[in-house]
């Protein structure tokens, strides 16, 4: 049988930008931050960029920017951005910070790299939006995973019908996390702080690369293109937000999202995507590219690459008519919707006793829920929250009309079974 899935290829290449380094700052340094750290002494040895400064509330050593040159740090990111004026400022901080800086940074003519999710909501969403019109400023969000050429290849394949009408897409995510990591920082697990959203949950910071990357694969990318929301959240562990969740999206053109997720699996998994079809399915394993198509008995699989978002962002400015950006603010509207579901809807019911197992192992001390991994996995096979999977202790969902404002959620808990 020949081959029908696409043949790997990145994305059209940014090339080198003749002329003067871009100059960069960087927010953020700790914690993911190092991914840009690393990320900006790859383009320094090339020289495509110069830092011109960091910001972060604590201190940099020197060890840590090694490679970087002798960039200024200062705590206050404005002061920075007078000083030095940058022509990118990646912003890699706590969620509930990223309006005010990116509007900062663009106000001082900086173009922004935003790590995701870009905002806690759709006010602070919309905030930076109107700013970047506004200066001109470019807006790149850092979901790395929409910038994969696995992407266009899974929509060539439901557009040449490979897989029959596709009837949803699912997405599976399970990791293991111990309570440290709700401790890691100040606004770790955490849906507010002095009433502004943070909404650090699960479906919304760790697993957010498979929501907005199966609202992209339903070609829902603005909040138009939504219906309704579903949603239901879950805690095992002593947070405010959600450690294990799942909702679905229903998208005004028919096709289903469902993403069920939980950072209290007994074993790490390694998350897909699942897009189902009335011929077969493709599942993509989004964190290192790859793709399997299962059609009419046979399967293929290939291996796709992602194009860096800053090296695409610093050529889009240098050649805005030649070069797009691959994650332009305007992407990730639907996923936004989502956010504002998941902070708009009831605080996470707590997962008791029996339902839960404290253990201590090579992963540190944590919890686990029972059961979790396969539930994770049954609802990505049939397009189903928790409750519609009887879990027992899950209960019916928040609905969310978009553009409307949550229903009431209903509280009964529903039997196993």
């Amino acid at each position: 049988m020949p081959e029908r899935l696409p043949p790997p290829a990145g994305q059209p290449s940014a090339g080198p930008v003749p002329g003067t380094p871009v100059r960069v700052l960087l927010a953020g340094v700790y914690g993911h931050g190092r991914t840009h750290v690393r990320n900006l002494g790859r383009l320094v040895r090339s020289g495509a960029v110069t830092v011109a400064g960091v910001c972060d509330p604590r201190p940099v050593s020197a060890d840590t920017l090694a490679g970087l040159g002798d960039p200024p740090w200062s705590g206050d990111l404005t002061d920075l951005l007078v000083r030095t004026r940058p022509d990118v400022t990646v912003i890699c901080t706590p969620i509930h910070t990223h309006a005010d800086l990116a509007v900062a940074a663009m106000e001082a003519g900086s173009h922004v790299l935003l790590e995701k999710p870009p905002a806690p909501g759709r006010a602070e969403y919309d905030r930076i939006a109107r700013t970047a019109e506004r200066t001109g400023r470019a807006c790149q969000v850092g979901f790395q995973d929409l910038a994969s050429s696995a992407l266009p290849a899974i929509a060539r394949l439901v557009d040449d019908g490979v897989i029959g009408e596709p009837l949803g897409i699912s997405g599976a995510c399970a990791w293991v996390r111990p309570a440290r990591y709700f401790t890691r920082s100040p606004w770790a697990g955490r849906r507010a702080i002095g009433g502004r959203p943070v909404v650090d949950g699960a479906l919304t910071n760790p697993f957010a690369h498979a929501v907005a990357s199966a609202l992209c694969l339903a070609r829902a990318t603005a909040p138009a293109d939504l219906a309704r929301i579903e949603v239901e959240l879950y805690r095992a562990n002593a947070i405010e937000s959600d450690d294990t969740s799942c909702v679905r999206v229903h998208t005004r053109h028919g096709t289903p999202v469902t993403v069920a997720a939980t950072l209290c699996a007994a074993a790490d998994h390694d998350p897909c995507l699942v897009v189902h079809g009335t011929r077969g399915r493709v599942t993509l394993f989004y964190k290192r590219g790859e793709v399997r198509l299962e059609a009419d008995g046979a399967r293929e699989t290939a291996l796709y690459p992602r194009t860096d978002l800053l090296e695409n962002l610093i050529a889009h400015v240098a050649r805005p008519d030649a070069v797009e950006l691959l994650v332009p603010l305007r992407a990730t509207g639907a996923f936004t919707a989502v956010v504002d579901a998941v902070r708009a809807a009831p605080d996470p019911a707590e997962i008791g006793e029996p339902h839960r197992v404290r253990l201590a192992d090579e992963h540190g001390d944590r919890f686990v829920v029972s059961g979790i991994d396969d539930l994770v996995t049954a609802s990505a096979a049939d397009l189903a929250l928790y409750s519609e999977l009887h879990a027992p202790w899950a209960i019916a969902p928040t609905t969310y009309e978009v553009g409307g404002t949550p229903s009431a959620a209903t509280t009964a808990v529903r039997e196993a079974g």
